[in-house]
């Protein structure tokens, strides 16, 4: 089976809008009970998961689904209540469980949900598992005898211990004082973790987004939107802002002007960072969107630098190939592969409040190693899924861009896994030259493919 044969799994989860199919009590039930199955036949004795959330109102029902369905399938379940996806995967390697499921659609509104599963390691399900839970769901549910059925018990002191990690991940004797912190939590799953982090390591910490109502989870905050973020910063004259998505994974942050940082500005900062102490093993991995100016400061550094499709499963895929540790996002995912097995938002957060203590720099000191390059980006909806790059068209067009931008310059078209658009980035040293570029190939993608205008993407 390939990946395009798979029925749910994309390359994060299950993911889509609450009530529709997939994402019914009725499937999330099934799907604990195929998982179960398939985990509990891959290892001898009892075997127990771990079940988090983030705020979402739809995480209660789907909780109570996954704990019947895993139940019946002879599976032990510990609850851990509302916990960010990186803590997740932490707990499931220090409780030695066969496997920890996330309940989260990550930065997208409360009426969507999603269901992902770590390993015992806390990385993504290899595809041979994610395929054969697949393969299971097309079974009938047996539920085992009674006295086989598994137990469900909640972990009080997750939050706590999740918090000790995380505060483990910086040099001892990091003292935060006198650094005032603004915290976003999005109103999602670090609203009860972040906020202790930074203050128990000394930070005057201020609080947005720490009140969830099951419905306001990334609504008009966090790291999707961070202008109250920004607001907030310049109001209460703090050094730095810190914004969290809706499960903890991403990272934007604000610095004392008021201007946002993202992820490819942090992985920089923190490649710097860690370059300067030797922790940095091998080069960074960024992605298609990384840009021009990440890979460019990181190759000053005299480091390696490697792009590979947009998300932080390959992402992971290709530090674990290379023996790297460092990659991220632009949208904010970050894995510090030796600290943690995932994207953190928490956790690189922390990676550059140390490199700022270190150094003795604000945050708006600390980027100015690294120039961004102009970047537009934008949509063409096309009628149906199709190679656009295979048209002799598209290709000629590319090459007229790529040859006007010549070596200071970037053109990239991909497909979008979710909607029916073709992406259209172009990069390069003039912002006026490159939005009128990534326009002008934009139009002729859309002319070639019969499809309607283009749309600027957010």
């Amino acid at each position: 089976m390939t990946q395009r044969e798979r029925r749910y799994f994309g390359t994060d989860g299950i993911r889509g809008t609450v009530g529709q199919p997939p994402i019914t009590p009725d499937f999330v039930m099934k799907l604990g009970w195929a998982a179960g199955r398939v985990l509990g036949a891959r290892a001898p004795g009892r075997q127990k998961v771990l079940i988090g959330k983030d705020t979402r109102v739809s995480g209660y029902m789907f909780e109570s689904a996954l704990e019947a369905g895993l139940s019946a399938a002879g599976i032990d379940i510990h609850l851990l209540g509302p916990m960010p996806t990186p803590g997740i995967a932490y707990l499931t390697r220090t409780f030695h469980a066969k496997a920890g499921i996330v309940i989260s659609a990550s930065h997208n509104p409360f009426d969507d949900n999603g269901i992902k599963f770590f390993s015992h390691a806390g990385t993504k399900l290899p595809d041979d598992i994610e395929l054969e839970i697949e393969a299971e769901l097309d079974r009938p549910l047996e539920t085992v005898v009674s006295r086989d059925l598994g137990k469900a018990r909640r972990v009080e002191d997750a939050a706590g211990r999740y918090i000790e990690f995380c505060k483990s991940t910086v040099r001892a004797g990091l003292n935060l004082a006198g650094l005032k912190v603004v915290v976003d939590c999005a109103h999602g799953a670090t609203y009860h973790i972040a906020p202790a982090v930074f203050a128990e390591l000394g930070a005057d910490v201020v609080t947005l987004g720490v009140n969830p109502d099951g419905f306001n989870i990334n609504d008009r905050c966090g790291a999707t939107d961070p202008e109250a973020l920004q607001a907030a910063v310049a109001r209460h004259g703090a050094d730095v802002g810190i914004a969290l998505d809706g499960d903890g994974d991403r990272l934007i942050m604000v610095d004392g002007a008021g201007e946002t940082v993202d992820g490819d500005e942090l992985t920089f900062i923190i490649a710097r960072r860690r370059y300067q102490t030797g922790a940095l093993r091998g080069g960074v991995v960024g992605t298609q969107m990384s840009n021009l100016g990440l890979e460019q400061a990181i190759r000053t550094l005299g480091l390696g630098f490697e792009r590979v499709k947009v998300g932080d499963r390959y992402i992971l895929e290709k530090l674990q190939e290379s023996g790297w540790t460092l990659g991220g996002e632009s949208s904010g995912h970050i894995i510090c592969l030796d600290l943690t097995t995932t994207g953190d938002g928490i956790i690189s957060a922390l990676q550059v409040l140390e490199a700022m203590s270190a150094n003795e720099q604000s945050l708006v000191d600390l980027k100015r190693g690294m120039r961004k390059f102009p970047q537009t980006l934008v949509n063409v909806r096309i009628d149906k899924k199709s190679d656009v790059m295979a048209l002799p068209e598209v290709r000629q067009a590319v090459a007229a861009v790529e040859a006007e931008l010549g070596d200071s310059g970037r053109v990239l078209l991909r497909a979008s896994g979710t909607e029916p658009l073709i992406r259209v980035m172009v990069e390069g040293q003039d912002a006026r030259t490159v939005d009128t570029l990534a326009h002008q190939l934009a139009d002729a993608v859309s002319a070639v493919t019969g499809s309607g205008a283009a749309d600027c993407a957010a």
